[in-house]
């Protein structure tokens, strides 16, 4: 039998996150949102908790293991404060975490350090594409053999803090397999677009990536497999859709058993209490089996994949549910922007394309 109960080093930075979620994150999220940006020392405060930092191994900079299910517990903790700013934090290991799971021992020694040494970076990852049928392990965007180098061709959307990043990691179809490349941010022939404008995520930086005959060294292929990369993006999603989801039930919940119609609380009304009951099961569910991927992952069974993909799956249908009815119990008030919940619904309808914008 396997448990989830945290041991007391996971406990202290799960405290730590879930602080932060609470006194920093939260408070923050809906000015952000706004004001379309995220003060810099709220990022950095959450960059300074260790979450990424825990995950890497001493002979690369930091000071642990990888765990992807410690990953998904502070994950999960932090995007109950504030989705746009957990992205925010967790970006560097766009570009780190691929390194450590698929890079040769050399890159891992040249690259990884830089990124987690100080202040929060801007390093970043690039996967998903803008189109209707973007699939992960079917890209459009090619890398081909010149000489000595790669040639990267392809447009990247949804890019977090692209513009002057430091470098990125930028998956491209190889050969018919997916493969990840590291590209300095000032390579010729690599374009960052003004932001885009999405539905949500107005305070997280999200650029149009354009790669025209980009050229990489051969050593800057991360030769292993792509499978594990994606697995551990699809739990991160996950678990963060888990976290959007418990603040927007918690929220209904309190509100419905404070706000009165009729004389009565209507958290008493029985098509309330059975709209909460269902959002508490399903939140239930898509956590545990979040985990449980996550578990997987860190023991390297082989059906991890297949679980980080129904884990994934799930939870988009989950969070998008969640978020909608605790729109529907606010009423009048779950349309105002004053009021959280009409954010949180319209991150929960993205969460079907994150995959790729966090990893643990």
């Amino acid at each position: 039998m396997y448990s989830f109960e945290p041991n007391e080093e996971q406990q202290m930075l799960i405290d730590a996150v879930s602080r932060y979620a609470k006194g920093d994150l939260r408070p923050a999220g809906h000015e952000a949102e706004e004001s379309k940006s995220l003060p810099k020392k709220l990022v950095n405060k959450g960059w300074e908790l260790g979450v990424l930092q825990a995950s890497v191994p001493e002979a690369y900079g930091g000071f642990g293991e990888r765990s992807a299910v410690t990953g998904v517990l502070a994950a999960e903790e932090m995007a109950w404060g504030d989705l746009a700013g957990t992205l925010a934090v967790m970006t560097p290991g766009l570009f780190a975490m691929p390194i450590l799971l698929a890079g040769s021992e050399e890159q891992k020694q040249e690259w990884i350090e830089p990124v987690i040494e100080g202040d929060w970076p801007k390093f970043t990852g690039a996967l998903v594409e803008p189109s209707f049928d973007f699939d992960p392990n079917e890209l459009k965007t090619t890398a081909t053999v010149e000489g000595e180098d790669f040639v990267l061709n392809g447009v990247k959307t949804m890019v977090p803090f692209a513009a002057g990043a430091e470098a990125l990691v930028v998956y491209a179809n190889l050969d018919g397999a997916t493969k990840g490349f590291i590209v300095p941010g000032a390579s010729d022939g690599l374009s960052v677009s003004e932001p885009e404008k999405f539905m949500s995520l107005n305070a997280l930086p999200l650029y149009r990536v354009t790669l025209e005959n980009v050229k990489v060294p051969q050593s800057h292929l991360l030769e292993g497999d792509f499978a594990p990369i994606l697995a551990a993006m699809r739990v991160a999603n996950a678990s963060i859709a888990v976290g959007v989801a418990n603040a927007a039930f918690e929220y209904a919940r309190d509100y419905a058993r404070e706000r009165q119609a009729f004389g009565v609380k209507i958290a008493q009304k029985q098509a309330i209490a059975f709209m909460l009951a269902e959002m508490a099961t399903e939140i239930e569910a898509i956590r545990l089996l979040t985990w449980e991927a996550a578990w997987m992952l860190d023991v390297g069974k082989d059906e991890a994949f297949t679980h980080a993909y129904l884990a994934a799956t799930g939870a988009a249908d989950m969070v998008m549910m969640v978020t909608d009815r605790a729109v529907q119990i606010l009423g009048g008030h779950g349309y105002i922007r004053e009021y959280p919940v009409e954010m949180w619904m319209r991150n929960g309808r993205g969460f079907a394309t994150f995959t790729g914008l966090a990893i643990v």
